[in-house]
């Protein structure tokens, strides 16, 4: 169950015009807190993501599955999008011995899915599954909806990230 500041920090993002998948991250942010916090932990990065991304849909976020998401994806994001329309968290109430035992199972996970190296493993690999138009795109539009003030202090933090990685490369 996200809690009331993820949905309400997810109905600010929608009200600027901001985009679903930028509103799921909010779900996805807590989830990350959530495991390093050691409520519970997650198989992968991706696991992680997933859960995150099933509580947005169920909150009424309109985050639509990928192009290249199996069926099982699919059936499963609309089965969150239909509990969201319904105003219920499924068709049926979940059976307290499941629920039970699925929090026991996530329980038993390690909490490394959401470290910082993992996170950025699996960015990375996101990444290098885009071509390089898409990369470039994606950077582009960041580029134009940042304004002046957003551009200049990008362009100062990678100056600064490069001089220290310099730094650290001659020691």
């Amino acid at each position: 169950m996200p809690q009331k500041q993820t949905i309400a920090r997810a109905k600010e993002d929608k009200r600027q015009g901001k985009s679903a998948s930028t509103q799921a991250g909010e779900f996805v942010k807590e989830q990350m807190h959530r495991i390093r916090a050691g409520e519970h932990g997650a198989r992968s990065t991706k696991q992680a993501i997933a859960i995150g991304l099933s509580e947005a849909r169920r909150a009424g976020v309109k985050a639509s599955p990928g192009k290249n998401a199996s069926a099982a994806t699919r059936h499963k994001a609309e089965q969150d999008t239909q509990a969201a329309e319904h105003g219920t968290s499924g068709s049926k109430e979940t059976h307290a011995r499941r629920a039970a035992a699925r929090k026991r199972v996530l329980k038993r996970e390690s909490t490394r899915a959401a470290s910082t190296s993992e996170l950025s493993k699996h960015a990375r690999s996101s990444a290098h599954k885009r071509t390089a138009a898409d990369r470039s795109a994606a950077a582009r539009k960041g580029a134009e909806t940042k304004g002046a003030a957003g551009r200049s202090a990008a362009a100062k933090k990678a100056a600064r990230t490069r001089a220290a990685n310099a730094a650290a490369r001659r020691h």
